[in-house]
């Protein structure tokens, strides 16, 4: 490729980089893989510069070469199944514990006051954190924080006034959220 040419490369390739990488971006979802898409597209032109007789025509070819690339990589994407001679064990929740779980708490969290069940369900089901919920619901964080802490103590109470334990329920995923930690406090940290 002469001087001449690699100049004239270059030039193209600083005033059409961005409407060129969002041509990428639509290709591939990832920023980082329209990138490397769009710099091995360069890189597959830049050989071919000169055989580009109308310029005007550029910006299709380098399309063209970015779904050819981006087709390439699919062809050859790693599958990552792996034959056995065994099965494995699949393990499957069972629904309707799941749907009991849920109609137990939120039956129990029928017991709190409106604001204390805003700040639970803001808190654990959103996972806003404590200055979004307070945002969210125009307090200060340090009465998101006693509110929330109330809140889980009635509700803890509430848990055993009703004698329910954790093996009873079969699984602990959403009564973590009620709970707190292993030290019986709430999640009130922010």
């Amino acid at each position: 490729m002469r001087h001449g040419e690699v100049l004239d490369f270059e030039e193209y390739v600083r005033t059409r980089q961005d409407a060129l990488l969002r041509s990428a971006r639509r290709l591939v979802p990832d920023p980082v893989d329209a990138q490397d898409l769009l710099q091995t597209a360069l890189a597959r032109t830049y050989g071919r510069w000169d055989g580009i007789a109308d310029k005007s025509l550029a910006d299709a070819y380098l399309r063209r070469v970015m779904i050819n690339t981006r087709t390439e990589w699919w062809r050859s994407r790693k599958l990552e199944e792996v034959p056995t001679e065994q099965l494995p064990d699949a393990s499957v929740d069972d629904p309707t514990e799941q749907h009991a779980d849920r109609a137990l708490l939120m039956d129990i969290l029928k017991v709190l006051a409106p604001k204390q069940r805003s700040v639970v369900v803001l808190r654990h089901w959103e996972q806003m954190s404590t200055e979004e919920t307070a945002a969210a619901l125009g307090m200060s964080t340090g009465t998101v924080k006693s509110t929330l802490h109330r809140a889980l103590a009635r509700l803890r109470q509430e848990l055993e006034s009703r004698d329910l334990d954790a093996r009873a329920l079969g699984r602990t995923g959403e009564r973590t959220a009620v709970r707190g930690d292993e030290g019986g406090r709430g999640r009130c940290a922010a």
